[in-house]
C-alpha cells in the first residue's frame, strides 16, 4: 500500500516524500480513504501511530480541490485539548500544505493573541485551536465559524478529561449543521460514544489498534521501593544508566518542580513542564529536551498527549496515575514509528491499587524488581494515596467544564462562572 494509492493529489504526495514517508501507517489507511470521500469517521488510535497524518492529508486534498475565494473564511477547524498538541498538529499542516495555495493559522491561551488574530483578520483555510482561546476570540467578534465545512475533534478522550465539552458543544453550535466530522481518540469509552453521536453523522468507524493496548515495542519494568527514596533511585537509574533522554512523570507540579531541583543538584540537567509554568518556559523546555541540553523533562500528565519526541528512549512513571489509562498514554511517549522504548514505573506501597488497576487494563503482569538499598517499605500503608480527583469522579470530571491543566488566562474567561474544582492531578 501507497500514499499514491490512498487517492492523494501528487502536490500532497510531493509533500509526504519530502519528509521521507512511503507507506502509510494502518490508522492513516484505513481513515484518509473514508475521509476523502466525504464521510464522517470516527478513529480509535494510539499516539505514536500518525493519526495526525491520517485527518490532515486528506483535509487539505479536500480544500485544495475546490476553488479559493478572495477572502478565505475559516473552512477546516482542528480541535485540540492542549496547546503542545495544537502546536505540533500545526507544525504538520504547514509541512504537508508547502506545496498548496492553502493558509493556515493556529491559537491558543497563555500569549498574546494579537498576532493570533492579525493572522485571521488576513484569510485563512485551516484553523488549529484549543478551546480557550478559541471562544474568547469569537466572543470577541474576531473570527467566524459559520463557513467551516471540516471539523476534526482531535484527542476526543483527552477533551472529556479536561473538561471541555460544554465548549466542545458551543463550537458546534457555531458551525454550520451542514459539514463533515471528523473525531479521533484513544479510546472509545461510553462518553465518546455518546459525544460521537452528538456530532457525526453515519460515521465510519476505524481502529488502528486495540483500546488500551499498550504497544509491543515498549520494555515495560515495575521497580518497588519505599516512598521516601524515590528520588534517590531515580537519579540513581538516570547516572548509572548515563541516559540521555528521559520523560519522566509525576502527579503534581509541585512535585516536578521539587524533583527537578533534586535532579540538578545531582548534576542531571531537568526541565519541567506543566499547567503552571508559561508558554514561553514551556516551548523552551521541551526545545531543549529535543536538542539534547535539558537531559531529563519532568511533566504532568498535560505532556502525555501531543508531545512529538522521536525515537524518545525512556519514559519513567516517578509516581503511578490514578487513571490507569493515563499510564498507557504516558509510556506511548516512547516506542513510536517503530522504535524499541522503555517505560520503568517507581512504585511504592500506597499505589499498589493503581499498579493492578493498570495490570488489569492492559491484560499483563508488569515484571517487578527490586534494587539493594532502596528496598519498599514492609511496614507501609497500601491505602491508595489521597487526591483530590480519584477514579470514582470520572464521570463527574467528563461532564464538567471547569478547565483541566491547560488552563490559561484565556481559558479562564469563558468559564468564570462554572464551579472551581481540584485539578492538581491533571496539571
Amino acid at each position: 500500500m501507497s500514499f499514491k494509492s490512498l487517492g492523494l493529489s501528487d502536490t500532497l504526495l510531493k509533500a509526504i516524500s519530502k519528509k521521507g514517508y512511503t507507506t502509510p501507517s494502518p490508522i492513516q489507511e484505513k481513515a484518509i480513504p473514508p475521509v476523502l470521500e466525504g464521510k464522517d469517521v470516527l478513529a480509535s488510535a494510539q499516539t505514536g501511530t500518525g493519526k495526525t497524518a491520517g485527518f490532515t492529508l486528506p483535509l487539505l486534498h479536500i480544500l485544495s480541490e475546490t476553488p479559493k475565494e478572495k477572502y478565505r473564511p475559516i473552512r477546516a477547524l482542528i480541535l485540540t485539548p492542549t496547546r503542545e498538541l495544537a502546536a505540533q498538529v500545526y507544525a504538520n499542516v504547514k509541512e504537508y500544505s508547502e506545496f498548496l495555495n492553502l493558509r493556515s493559522a493556529v491559537i491558543f491561551g497563555g500569549v498574546n493573541q494579537k498576532p493570533q488574530a492579525a493572522t485571521i483578520r488576513q484569510g485563512i483555510d485551516v484553523l488549529v485551536a484549543t478551546p480557550g482561546r478559541l471562544l474568547d476570540l469569537q466572543n470577541q467578534g474576531l473570527l467566524s465559524l459559520k463557513r467551516v465545512e471540516i471539523f476534526v475533534l482531535d484527542e476526543a478522550d483527552r477533551m472529556l478529561d479536561m473538561g471541555f465539552l460544554r465548549d466542545i458543544e458551543r463550537v458546534i453550535k457555531s458551525m454550520p449543521e451542514k459539514r463533515q466530522n471528523l473525531m479521533f481518540s484513544a479510546t472509545f469509552s461510553k462518553d465518546i460514544k455518546k459525544l460521537a453521536h452528538g456530532i457525526l453523522n453515519h460515521p465510519v468507524q476505524v481502529e488502528a489498534t486495540p483500546e488500551n493496548t499498550t504497544v509491543d515495542a515498549i520494555s515495560q519494568k515495575v521497580y518497588r521501593v519505599a516512598k521516601g527514596l524515590k528520588t534517590e533511585l531515580i537519579i540513581k537509574l538516570i547516572s548509572e544508566g548515563n541516559w540521555k533522554q528521559v520523560l519522566v512523570f509525576t502527579r503534581t507540579k509541585h512535585g516536578a518542580n521539587k524533583l527537578c531541583e533534586k535532579m540538578s543538584k545531582s548534576g542531571i540537567t531537568a526541565a519541567a513542564i506543566h499547567g503552571n509554568k508559561s508558554q514561553g518556559a514551556r516551548t523552551k523546555a521541551l526545545a531543549g529536551f529535543k536538542n539534547g541540553s535539558v537531559r531529563v523533562l519532568v511533566a504532568t500528565d498535560i505532556a502525555a498527549r501531543g508531545l512529538d519526541i522521536p525515537l524518545l528512549p525512556h519514559v519513567i512513571n516517578f509516581e503511578l496515575p490514578n487513571i490507569s489509562e493515563d499510564y498507557v498514554h504516558r509510556i506511548g511517549r516512547t516506542g513510536r514509528a517503530g522504535a524499541s522504548g522503555e517505560a520503568l514505573s517507581l512504585v511504592s506501597a500506597d499505589e499498589t491499587t493503581f499498579l493492578r488497576d493498570i495490570e488489569k487494563l492492559i491484560e499483563m503482569k508488569l515484571p517487578v524488581e527490586i534494587v539493594e538499598g532502596f528496598e519498599p517499605d514492609p511496614n507501609a500503608s497500601t491505602e491508595p494515596v489521597k487526591q483530590g480527583q480519584g477514579r470514582q469522579n470520572r464521570n463527574t470530571r467528563n461532564s464538567n467544564s471547569s478547565r483541566g491543566s491547560n488552563t490559561s488566562s484565556s481559558d479562564k474567561k469563558t468559564n468564570s462562572r462554572r464551579p472551581k474544582r481540584n485539578t492538581d492531578r491533571r496539571h
